[in-house]
């Protein structure tokens, strides 16, 4: 809150702006350091999960049996690894189109609400003087009957027949089909 026309009562800053700038400055390295550490730390436990997940391989020395062995294992494992990373990706993408629309929903929502107009309904000064007197004849007086009433237009409905039947006919094999059936 400042307030021009009165000097006594503007708020004065409680630092100084070189005190502001510098607190700034620290707190902008500080920023800086802590995004370097968590770099760091995210290559070391991804070098930690590799040497958990896939040890180093000792090929010198093995059969051809022991080779193919490896292979169909490592085979095994890639295959379970491509299973959860599909099924994490259909859970992303899920969640990412549930997520569009849901804010879909809200703009939508935001953008397009408007208060309708509201129609005055007329009230007699019979109505008006009565319910100064007596409030129950304001809840008395019957609002419904002043308003308009809609018509619905009845809805065509079209014959719903059996197809079975209409096939036949609209094939044209009725005296085909008998003569077929006689000669068998």
């Amino acid at each position: 809150m400042s307030f021009p026309h009165l000097p006594h009562l503007q708020k004065k800053p409680k630092y100084s702006a070189t005190r502001r700038l510098l607190l700034k400055c620290k707190i902008l390295k500080k920023g800086e350091k802590l995004l370097l550490q968590e770099e760091e730390d995210k290559v070391v436990e991804r070098e930690n999960a590799l040497k958990q997940n896939a040890p180093p391989l000792k090929l010198p020395g093995l059969s051809v049996q022991e080779l193919q062995e490896l292979c169909k294992d490592l085979h095994r494992k890639i295959d379970v690894v491509d299973e959860t990373r599909y099924d994490l990706e259909i859970k992303v993408s899920r969640n990412e189109t549930e997520i569009a629309s849901l804010n879909q929903k809200v703009i939508s929502l935001k953008g397009k609400m408007k208060r309708p107009n509201l129609k005055r309904v007329k009230k007699t000064t019979d109505d008006m003087f009565g319910a100064i007197s007596d409030p129950s004849k304001l809840m008395k007086s019957d609002f419904k009957a002043n308003l308009k009433t809609v018509k619905k237009e009845e809805e065509k409905k079209e014959e719903v027949t059996d197809w079975r039947k209409n096939v036949e006919a609209m094939s044209g094999m009725e005296g085909r089909k008998k003569l077929f059936n006689a000669n068998q």
